[in-house]
């Protein structure tokens, strides 16, 4: 695989040396694969949240045009939310 060229600033050079020498990592480039892995996780975390408050959002407006609405308050909802 071909090298990839990366511009880091001096505080993340001086972190990933930190990481490289206290032994906290093996490398520089296993820094980078840990690195990325984790930003794909967070990216795949985000994306799944995504489409669940999407799926909850279309389910409300599903009741709302099929006229399922409640009589209680925002309030009352949210208070009964975070009991639980």
């Amino acid at each position: 695989m071909p090298p990839l060229i990366v511009s880091l600033t001096p505080e993340m050079v001086a972190f990933v040396n930190g990481l490289t020498r206290s032994g906290g990592s093996a490398s520089v480039s296993a820094v980078a694969r840990d690195g990325l892995r984790r930003l794909e996780s967070e990216k795949a975390s985000a994306e799944e949240k995504h489409a669940i408050l999407k799926r909850a959002i279309e389910g409300g407006l599903a009741d709302a045009q099929a006229g399922r609405f409640s009589d209680r308050s925002a309030r009352e909802i949210a208070r009964d939310i975070l009991r639980t």
